[in-house]
């Protein structure tokens, strides 16, 4: 049994409290939501300790490790705090609002020997890694075309994507996916170029191009369009591989130019990935090899310049 502390208690916290303490193997022992009465219904459900404070959540006795799934503008503070207390932490995407903010919680987990990883469930499930090794061994030969959408009707989800206060928008919410897997698959592009539709202080569209060399890989990104599009298209010289929601898929087809196809299933839930971060947290690792720091950082950095070339600027920021 691996006990968790869960910080936040809103609609993503209680899917995922459902799925994970259902296997058996997961106890929320203790939560922290800013609105007490929330706290006290999600701490009721679940026998958990309810918190008047983060710090009471993160420090109550038998907690293993941090879940942080609050609005992205209180990421940053609420993983330094479990970093400070020497607690392991897996913070939801986007891990922070910025690059930098990133970079500082990465250098003090690591000064203080903590694990401390991002919540990017496509990478801790195995259908996306298949993905990146078949890429590697050159399974798709010389990859010509890279599409990926993430386009649904989210926006009135929570509150808190239309927020610009909380850092609401397409872009770190649901966005963070498809710029997450063409990186993990190709690196840093040479250059970026983004066109979004603001409103009210959050974006609602972009089209972003990531360059490597001649090659122009894209990512459409909508919280707000009637169509449910959450396409991964990528094509080669040797293969192709089409899959809908590339981001949670739990099966990826490889399909060769000669018409012979490989298939590849593996778990890909959410409970898959905390059994995986429990896993790494008892072995004693500070950094996960399958969400590596480096990827986190590197990802924030685009939608850093994304965010730049939209003109887009939270209220908090300076």
């Amino acid at each position: 049994m691996f006990n968790w502390c869960f910080i936040g208690a809103g609609t993503l916290a209680k899917s995922v409290a459902k799925e994970i303490t259902a296997s058996g193997r997961h106890k929320i022992v203790s939560v922290y939501q800013r609105n007490e009465e929330k706290c006290k219904e999600f701490a009721k459900e679940y026998d958990a300790l309810p918190c008047k404070t983060a710090k009471d959540a993160m420090s109550a006795e038998g907690v293993d490790g941090i879940y942080i799934v609050t609005p992205h503008s209180s990421h940053y503070e609420y993983v330094k705090l479990a970093i400070d207390l020497n607690k392991p932490v897996l913070c939801e995407k986007p891990f922070t609002v910025t690059k930098s903010e990133a970079e500082d919680l990465f250098k003090l987990a690591k000064e203080k020997n903590v694990y401390v990883t991002e919540a990017m469930w496509t990478f801790y499930a195995a259908p996306a890694r298949k993905v990146l090794e078949w890429k590697n061994a050159g399974e798709f030969g010389d990859i010509k075309k890279v599409k990926l959408s993430y386009i649904m009707n989210a926006y009135k989800y929570a509150p808190r994507l239309t927020d610009p206060l909380v850092a609401g928008g397409a872009l770190l919410d649901i966005g963070v996916y498809p710029l997450t897997y063409i990186y993990r698959l190709f690196g840093m592009p040479d250059k970026i170029k983004c066109r979004g539709k603001i409103k009210n202080g959050v974006d609602y569209h972009e089209k972003i191009k990531l360059y490597y060399g001649e090659r122009v890989f894209s990512a459409s990104v909508s919280m707000k369009d009637p169509r449910v599009k959450e396409d991964c298209l990528i094509e080669g010289t040797k293969a192709r591989m089409f899959t809908h929601h590339f981001h949670v898929t739990d099966n990826v087809t490889l399909v060769k130019r000669d018409g012979s196809k490989e298939q590849f299933n593996g778990p890909s839930s959410m409970l898959n990935e905390f059994d995986l971060v429990a896993g790494e947290i008892k072995e004693g690792l500070i950094e996960s090899p399958l969400v590596p720091h480096e990827a986190t950082v590197n990802v924030m950095g685009i939608m850093d310049e994304c965010r730049k070339q939209m003109g887009l600027k939270y209220p908090f920021e300076k």
